[in-house]
């Protein structure tokens, strides 16, 4: 998953960077409504988080700016008012959920996690391909029913992959979407980590290197 943070609380921002980062969440910071609209328009985001209260272009005119484009990017809104008045507002903007501050970030990570869920409702929770069982929600990973002990890093590309359904996904795209925009695109990080990822989920081999264009999931796996 890969999300957008829009803060203008330093502090604040990298605390809920880093923490995410530490749930296998990618996170790209914002500090003002102009980067954000920015970043949107350069990157592929699942969720958008949104401090309504930042500089140049409010959180509410980068939600109104979100939900014009029809890309279906859920937003979450962080705000410090708690008033029903101002969260009916944000829900009529468009928002999916609203987080007020302060709070846990256990649970922006867990309605991270539902609102991702919700938006892939035309796919099942527990994804299953080539005798691979991956639980997105519970961060879990089972081949042919034995579980797989993974890192964080190792479950987002293998998240990727699996959601590929069998295509092919660049290192492009892995960089982009298990790591964050900060990634070296001349770091062999990718081939590193599917290499890694290829020896626990062990033999046959379920990750197919496709030369000169990238990885996919093998369906009949040693294939």
């Amino acid at each position: 998953m890969r999300v957008l943070v829009v803060e203008d609380e330093p502090f604040m921002a990298e605390a809920i960077r880093d923490g995410l980062r530490l749930e296998a969440i990618a996170a790209d910071v914002a500090g003002d409504g102009d980067t954000a609209l920015e970043l949107l328009s350069v990157n592929s985001y699942d969720i958008a988080v949104l401090d309504r209260d930042i500089p140049g272009p409010s959180g509410d005119e980068v939600a109104q700016s979100i939900v014009a484009s029809g890309s279906g990017i859920p937003i979450l809104m962080l705000t410090a008012a708690d008033r029903l008045d101002d969260k009916e507002s944000g829900f009529g903007l468009g928002a999916d959920d609203y987080l007020t501050k302060p709070f846990e970030l256990r649970e922006l990570v867990l309605r991270l996690r539902a609102l991702d869920r919700r938006r892939a409702h035309s796919r099942p929770p527990v994804r299953e391909i080539a005798g691979l069982r991956l639980d997105p929600f519970r961060r879990e990973v089972f081949r042919d029913g034995r579980y797989v002990a993974l890192t964080r890093k190792q479950f987002a590309v293998l998240e990727v992959l699996v959601a590929a359904e069998g295509g092919v996904v660049s290192a492009e795209e892995l960089l982009e979407r298990a790591w964050d925009e900060h990634a070296d695109p001349f770091t062999n990080a990718v081939r590193i980590t599917v290499s890694a990822l290829r020896k626990r989920l062990g033999e046959p081999w379920v990750i197919a290197t496709v030369p000169g264009v990238g990885y996919r999931i093998e369906e009949e796996a040693g294939a």
